[in-house]
């Protein structure tokens, strides 16, 4: 299993071994607990659910069932869960703690989060259309221009750009390459940018691709 919860940290810049300036996101990944295994016996798949233990959070901070459920793996309080696939010849178990070790042999990750929300925004803003001229009179300065035909179909076509809700969505960036580890910190530093605002939670996956 190559995958972890963690949050956004915010971005810096580290040096190469050349000297050349490198813009990282700092990523805060784990420590995680295992608080259920899914087997296909009992669940038709399997999978591992895991609990992110975030700094501060106290037991009063969650609600009833949730204790009692981590009760059952012997987990301390966590914030965030979801589940990660597991590979047939996993051992993993309830109860064990993931940090970002995990991720030392990995060269590229696929980090996961929800976009930063803008608002309801126009087609300038949201697709980088061009807009009309800005002269006086001109009657056209960002609006969307034509969105379809009168005759036939008699319809706007599924799918058309036009304005709406802008970010607020999940979002998965994809092949960022690892370009450090901080095990004592829990920290791991991508190249790029990565969704979302600082603190926000995010999910890594090893990347599928490349």
């Amino acid at each position: 299993m190559k995958g972890l919860i963690g949050q956004k940290i915010g971005m810096t810049r580290v040096f190469d071994d050349a000297g050349n300036h490198v813009p990282v996101t700092v990523l805060r990944v784990g420590p995680c607990v295992v608080l259920q295994v899914r087997n296909e016996e009992r669940d038709g798949y399997r999978a591992a659910q895991l609990g992110y233990i975030e700094e501060g959070l106290r037991p009063e901070q969650l609600n009833k069932p949730t204790r009692g459920h981590l009760a059952k793996a012997g987990a301390p309080p966590v914030r965030m869960v979801r589940e990660f696939p597991l590979s047939p010849d996993a051992d993993t178990k309830e109860g064990d703690r993931l940090t970002v070790e995990l991720f030392s042999d990995v060269e590229k990750v696929d980090v996961t989060a929800t976009s930063k929300g803008r608002g309801f925004a126009g087609v300038m803003k949201r697709y980088g259309f061009k807009g009309g001229p800005a002269a006086h009179g001109s009657m056209f300065h960002r609006g969307p221009g034509s969105i379809g035909q009168a005759a036939w179909p008699s319809r706007v076509f599924k799918g058309k750009k036009m304005p709406g809700q802008m970010g607020g969505r999940r979002v998965t960036q994809q092949g960022l390459r690892v370009v450090k580890i901080d095990p004592e910190r829990h920290l791991l530093m991508v190249r790029g940018a990565v969704p979302g605002a600082p603190r926000g939670y995010v999910l890594v996956r090893q990347a599928v691709r490349g």
